[in-house]
Parts: structure tokens; sequence; C-alpha cells
């Protein structure tokens, strides 16, 4: 039976809204629609790439919590408000994504709140246990 754990990161969202940061389930962690607040202070910064980063510095925590890494990482999604918010972010996403090359999507939509430029999604696998190619 696959074993289904979730991971919360102290955002008043996730007990407002009723979801987790991630859920890990079997070898799948589904980590959630992340934005750029810092959750220790529920604060945001103005900036676009500012966001992004602190985005993956939460995305890094919640995977690591899990077991893993941005490494891991396979599958990402990008939603922006604005279109031209996109390719500043690109040395960052570069910077982090660039070596692993995970499928990625992004999407100008709305977000929740408008101080919100940019809200980032990854799907990651598990790594193998040492023992597991016995």
């Amino acid at each position: 039976m696959t074993q289904r754990r979730t991971i919360l990161s102290g955002s008043v969202f996730e007990e407002e809204i009723g979801y987790a940061r991630a859920v890990v389930d079997g070898d799948r962690v589904h980590v959630s629609g992340t934005t750029g607040f810092d959750y220790a202070t529920m604060t945001i910064p103005d900036g676009v790439v500012e966001q992004a980063e602190q985005c993956l510095r939460n995305i890094g925590a919640a995977l690591a919590e899990a077991g893993c890494t941005l490494a891991d990482v396979v599958r990402v999604r990008y939603l922006l408000p604005r279109r031209e918010d996109f390719e500043p972010c690109w040395p960052v996403l570069r910077r982090h994504f660039g070596g692993i090359r995970p499928a990625a999507t992004m999407q100008v939509c709305g977000l929740a709140d408008p101080r919100m430029r940019i809200e980032i999604e990854v799907e990651a696998r598990l790594p193998a246990p040492p023992d597991a190619g016995r």
C-alpha cells in the first residue's frame, strides 16, 4: 500500500484554505503552488526576482522535509500575473533547474493576492534507497 504523508510549512494560507505545502505519495512529492512569502514573518518582497528566490527556498524546505532536493524535481509550473515578469526570473530559475532540466510550463493568470508576482509548483521523485538495487 502506498504511504501518504503531508508536509506543512506554517503558512496561514494552508490553515485558512485547507491544503498542505506538499504531499508525499509513494515515491512522488507534489509541492503546492508556492509564492514568495517568507512564512516565518508572512512578509513578501516587492520584486518578482526576489519572490522567485523565496519561492524556491520555500519549495526547497518542503522537499528537504520530504527527503529530496530541487535536483529531484521532474516537473515545474510557473504562474505569473504578468508575462513580462517571467524573463527577469530566468537567471534564478536556470541556476536552480538548468542542470536537471525538469519539464516546465509557464502560465499567465491571476494570483490570490495582488502582492504575489510569481507562484511556483513542482513535482519531484524521492531518490531510491541505497539498497534498492540489490
